[in-house]
């Protein structure tokens, strides 16, 4: 006999992690989503609302009698069907009186039962409630063997598995659940809608889905609003999923003195109110949108009611279409219609909703006739005794008073007159008044109308017909008794919302700079005036771009690596012109070596242009101004511009060109080699490419790109201090990327490099920055036209300034002013 031990060994399994946790979960998952998260097709339940419901009707807490105290109930359900929290169950039983959460709910409360702000209902100890009369449908001719009972928990009680629910609550109430897997969101819809389907598809199965959105044309949420999007409803109905916009009701009212009034009276399903009106008011605290003088939540009992009052003489429309788009005025809402049918879950379409509860009320009404005739049946055969013992009653008696007790009478009674044990148990069970000549008149009566129904039944089960009847009749004067009017408009075309930037930023003249080293502000005009010339900056910063502008202009911003950086100019941190304002790595990261260097400002995102930019390892190209405006995500990511080969390399210049410019690309490089030929030989390609050849470098490298043309000067700037001006015309037009001709003689020992040049102005001044920080400026008038191989003049001491880095026209000093810009 092997020890116990032994035994215990036998018993222990080794099975990996992986399948106990596959298993175990998936059992947990089954009961998730069959028994909490999601509704049954045929009632629209979940099994915690089920048990509520019918836990309430047992106990007699009825809409024709008193409220009782909700603790009480959520007792009863938890004790007897639902061994789960207290506070879950209760929250069910609330959502189920809430009517704006349900279009029709099965509950009524007494007491705070919770509010549209989303506030908290009183404790369960203090409400009292009872089931709502269309509830009472829900549990119609339960106790006729209608539906299959289960034992409860404990198995001390049984429960039902569906409830007959004699009119469509899935539909008609909806449904939110999530699962594991699994989620639903079905939206409540019309009684009178779904019933008039119901009752055409009844008649019609092969009913077209088209057909039957003739009566239920859309969602009918209890908190009214406008629904946008008729191809989603339809996409919904015909797939289970979907996606509709729903729109708070407004209206704009004019005020006395120029001002006006977005009065809104309805919200989009699910809307938190509280939070709705707390947003609006923080749009108007951040002056997101320029107008908005208050926001008051004027709700009532007679009804919701927003209003948001105006400035006078503002674009009320604009700023209403703002609210809609960054406020939930306005919200997406989803189908994913999943339900329980058959013990799985199922993402159902309209037609298959409508189509499973028809199948379920046929089952429901089909046993609830076998109930009835079972009944009828063995009245019938009672009554039919009672009459044949009353046309023998003296013999009947006779018997009676000669047998020894109940059961030998009934023993009796069936051996001499045939009767059967249920008729002879209803003889002996009589009482005497009833032996009258009346009674046999009743009884004859009673059994014509048994016979009556009987052959009713009968014709029902045997009869689909007769069975369509009774359903078409129950579900019209469901209709009749309990269905209302549509509360939710349904418009065909969702609206595109245009929010005119004028509502959105108030218009102002600021003034504008972005540093050399990353620093970007706006100031107001005042403080830039009252600032004389300190702009803020670090000592070895300096502006690369400083422009009056308006809060509506647009920025874009170029770094040497190829990144494009946006801005509206409202977005830029508003600040006195003394401080530094904002670095850009606050919001988007650049690399440890990248810079921007060109900047420009648009009044527009759609400027019909392109831009040209050259990279230092011999690319070029041109991009349309199109493919370069900001996308979704310019607030924290920077867009290329351009894509660089080599990893050193950098972008040397950026020039915005309007499509009517016909100019000449000068470029000219590090050992001094010029090359020129017409714009048009390079290609307008879109952001992400590298570009084609510029030219043809041989170990060299691009110092700068200029656009000219043939009459205008350039100067250049060398390693050794040298400044050189040059008439463009001595660079010949020739074809891209080829090595040019050389614009400097070559020296043997230290010869001279390009650092940087710049096609010249008018009376231009010119500041050269050297690598000890220095500016010197150069005035061009001063030097003369130099010939092609000649290497200039020195203008700088690079032994006690540095060697030149950059140079660039010298701005004139800007006179802000407060006209239009």
């Amino acid at each position: 006999m092997p020890s116990s031990k032994n035994e215990n060994t036998h018993k222990i399994q080794e099975l990996t992690l992986e399948d106990v946790m596959g298993d175990r979960f998936g059992r947990y998952s089954k009961y998730i989503i069959q028994e909490r998260a999601l509704p049954d097709v045929r009632d629209g339940l979940k099994p915690v609302q089920r048990r509520i419901l019918y836990a309430m009707n047992q106990d007699g807490n009825t809409y024709d009698k008193g409220f009782r105290k909700s603790a009480k109930s959520v007792g009863n359900v938890m004790g007897n069907f639902h061994p789960h929290g207290d506070s879950s169950i209760y929250e069910a039983l609330v959502r189920m009186s809430q009517n704006w959460k349900l279009r029709a709910p099965l509950i009524e409360m007494h007491g705070n039962n919770g509010s549209i702000d989303n506030d908290p209902p009183a404790a369960m100890r203090y409400t009292e409630a009872r089931l709502s009369k269309i509830a009472s449908e829900m549990l119609k001719d339960i106790d006729k063997e209608t539906v299959d009972f289960v034992l409860n928990f404990d198995d001390t009680e049984y429960e039902p598995t569906v409830l007959p629910s004699r009119f469509p609550n899935l539909l008609v109430n909806g449904a939110t659940g999530i699962s594991a897997g699994y989620a639903t969101d079905i939206p409540p819809h019309n009684l009178n809608e779904v019933t008039d389907a119901l009752l055409y598809l009844l008649k019609h199965p092969d009913a077209s889905l088209e057909k039957l959105m003739d009566f239920v044309k859309g969602p009918d949420f209890p908190t009214a609003g406008i629904i946008q999007g008729l191809d989603g409803i339809k996409k919904a109905y015909q797939t289970g999923k979907g996606r509709i916009v729903v729109r708070a009701r407004t209206r704009i009212n004019a005020l006395r003195g120029g001002k006006s009034q977005i009065e809104v009276s309805e919200i989009p399903y699910e809307v938190n109110k509280a939070q709705l009106v707390k947003k609006i008011d923080e749009i108007r605290i951040l002056k997101r949108v320029d107008g908005i003088v208050e926001v008051r939540d004027e709700s009532d009992r007679k009804g919701l009611s927003i209003a948001i009052e105006l400035k006078r003489d503002v674009d009320a429309t604009g700023i209403l279409n703002y609210l809609f788009k960054n406020t939930d005025l306005q919200i997406s809402y989803n189908f994913n219609m999943v339900a329980i049918n058959h013990k799985r879950p199922e993402r159902l379409g309209l037609k298959a909703f409508l189509q499973a509860y028809l199948s379920f009320q046929k089952e429901v009404i089909t046993k609830r006739t076998e109930f009835s005739l079972k009944k009828a049946q063995k009245r019938q055969h009672i009554v039919e005794g009672l009459i044949k013992a009353l046309s023998i009653l003296d013999k009947v008696i006779a018997t009676i008073r000669g047998s020894k007790d109940k059961k030998d009478a009934k023993t009796n009674l069936v051996e001499k007159y045939a009767f059967t044990d249920e008729q002879a148990e209803a003889i002996v069970s009589l009482q005497l008044y009833r032996l009258t000549n009346t009674d046999v008149t009743a009884l004859e009566a009673e059994s014509a109308e048994l016979d009556k129904h009987i052959a009713e039944y009968k014709e029902i089960l045997n009869s689909e017909v007769a069975l369509a009847k009774v359903l078409r009749s129950e579900l019209s004067s469901v209709k009749k008794e309990y269905g209302s009017p549509r509360l939710t408009e349904i418009q065909d075309e969702i609206e595109e919302i245009k929010i005119d930037r004028k509502v959105v930023v108030p218009e102002e003249q600021v003034m504008v700079l972005v540093s050399h080293d990353g620093y970007l502000k706006r100031s107001s005009l005042r403080s830039y005036n009252a600032s004389g010339e300190d702009n803020g900056l670090k000592d070895e910063d300096y502006p690369i771009f400083q422009e009056q502008l308006s809060t509506l202009d647009h920025l874009m911003m170029f770094t040497n690596k190829g990144n494009l950086i946006s801005r509206p100019v409202h977005e830029l941190t508003d600040s006195k012109w003394k401080d530094t304002g904002e670095h850009i790595s606050q919001t988007i990261g650049l690399g440890d070596d990248e810079r921007i260097i060109k900047t420009f400002a648009f009044h527009s995102l759609k400027e019909n242009g392109e831009f040209l930019m050259a990279t230092s390892d011999g690319y070029i190209k041109r991009t349309e101004f199109s493919n370069l405006t900001p996308g979704r995500n310019y607030k924290k990511h920077a867009a290329v511009f351009i894509k660089l080969k080599q990893p050193e390399a950098v972008v040397v210049n950026i020039s915005f060109i309007p499509k009517t410019v016909e100019q000449t690309v000068m470029l000219i490089s590090k050992r001094g080699y010029g090359l020129r030929y017409d714009l048009a030989e390079i290609p307008s390609i879109g952001a992400r490419t590298a570009g084609v050849k510029s030219m043809d470098l041989r170990e060299d490298e691009v110092t700068n790109v200029q656009l000219v043309n043939e009459s205008d000067q350039v100067g250049l700037i060398t390693q050794r201090g040298a400044f050189k001006k040059m008439a463009v015309k001595e660079i010949p037009v020739t074809s891209r990327a080829r090595r040019g001709i050389l614009v400097l003689r070559e020296l043997k020992s230290n010869p001279h490099r390009v650092v940087d040049f710049v096609r010249l102005e008018t009376h231009a001044v010119l500041e050269v920055r050297t690598t000890r920080a220095t500016l010197h400026d150069i005035i061009a008038d001063e030097h003369p036209l130099s010939a092609r191989y000649s290497n200039g003049s020195f203008v700088i001491d690079t032994d006690a300034e540095g060697e030149p880095v950059s140079m660039a026209l010298k701005a004139t000093p800007i006179v802000a002013t407060t006209t239009e810009h």
